[in-house]
């Protein structure tokens, strides 16, 4: 390419299909002929380009988007199969119900509505037909094709979907994510582990509950098995979805841990220090910490945050749910402690 654009000034178009498929060493060497413009590469891919496209050659690129086609864009694709030469050549007629049973099947997939065309066919010619009706549809094809890898887009989408549908408690629209997870073959495990996380995420101690309930799921799935382990996901799903919501775990732990980042982790106090073994008294270890069940209510009033976060207020209950209840507890609970 090099030498014919030196020599005669022609430009090389270089196509690359599934360019995903190249290993980064792979996709390195096109740099080269793309930097001094020797080539123009045209690249094609099923993937993400951020996630399988080396950052340098993605920012070299334009990005064009192609998106799926829509019902009538499928419809009109076979409607030019069954009167093109190159497919039926107007053999076999085509119910309405039958054509729109097989678009909705094909999931905006051209190549795949196709396939199930030549399918229907196949069926109506078998049963000695001109016409291919809803009975020769379904017999070919009764189950769609759900468009779902679980290294690309659709796996990453599904599931962020999946976990905000459960956030804003619809429990309806959480187990259409969870069927079409189930129904593409996604490990159950992962699914199970995300409720997992999510219960203690955005549920929290609003339903004590909801942790209990997602770890049995995930248990179940290990035990049972699919597919019976599926109704034991859809239990947590909806009982997840339907629980009352707050995030106040997740904000407490992160206020935490950005304070310790920040370097604030001055020394435990000495009353809380270990005094098990000889000589820690004399270090101060230990000396003058009062057991809380000898106090009154079981709660010392007493220090127990380094000095640098002894005020740090890090867990804010709300007043959602079980939480409600907590969070009075929690208060009264603080000023015992602190003496304020």
């Amino acid at each position: 390419a090099r030498n014919r654009l030196v020599r005669t000034g022609a430009e090389t178009v270089l196509f690359v299909d599934e360019v995903h498929r190249f290993s980064k060493a792979q996709q390195d060497a096109l740099l080269p002929g793309v930097e001094n413009r020797w080539v123009t590469l045209v690249a094609a891919t099923t993937e993400n380009p951020f996630f399988s496209v080396i950052s340098p050659l993605l920012s070299r690129s334009l990005l064009l988007r192609l998106e799926s086609l829509t019902d009538d864009d499928v419809r009109g694709v076979m409607r030019s199969a069954l009167s093109d030469e190159r497919g039926l050549d107007g053999a076999l007629e085509m119910d309405e119900e039958a054509l729109d049973h097989l678009v909705r099947l094909a999931g905006g997939d051209a190549r795949r509505s196709l396939t199930y065309l030549e399918a229907a066919a196949g069926a109506a010619r078998s049963r000695g037909v001109e016409r291919i009706d809803v009975e020769a549809a379904e017999a070919a094809v009764d189950t769609a094709a759900v468009r779902y890898d679980r290294q690309g887009d659709q796996h990453y989408d599904v599931t962020s979907a999946f976990i905000k549908s459960i956030r804003g408690s619809d429990a309806d629209a959480a187990l259409h994510y969870l069927a079409r997870m189930v129904e593409a073959g996604e490990d159950p495990r992962f699914i199970a582990r995300r409720l997992v996380i999510l219960a203690s995420e955005d549920i929290g101690l609003a339903d004590p509950t909801a942790l209990t309930t997602a770890v049995a799921a995930a248990q179940a799935v290990q035990l049972i098995g699919m597919p019976e382990a599926g109704l034991n996901l859809a239990h947590a799903v909806i009982a997840l979805a339907v629980a009352p919501k707050s995030n106040a775990v997740t904000t407490a732990i992160a206020a935490a841990t950005a304070d310790v980042r920040a370097g604030k982790v001055g020394p435990v106090p000495g009353h809380l220090r270990d005094a098990h073994y000889a000589g820690s008294q004399k270090l101060g270890h230990g000396t003058s910490y009062t057991y809380s069940h000898d106090a009154p209510y079981g709660i010392a009033q007493q220090q127990y945050a380094p000095d640098v976060v002894a005020d740090a207020a890090y867990y804010r209950p709300t007043e959602i749910g079980a939480e409600g209840g907590i969070k009075e507890r929690w208060e009264r609970v603080r000023r015992l402690i602190r003496g304020r």
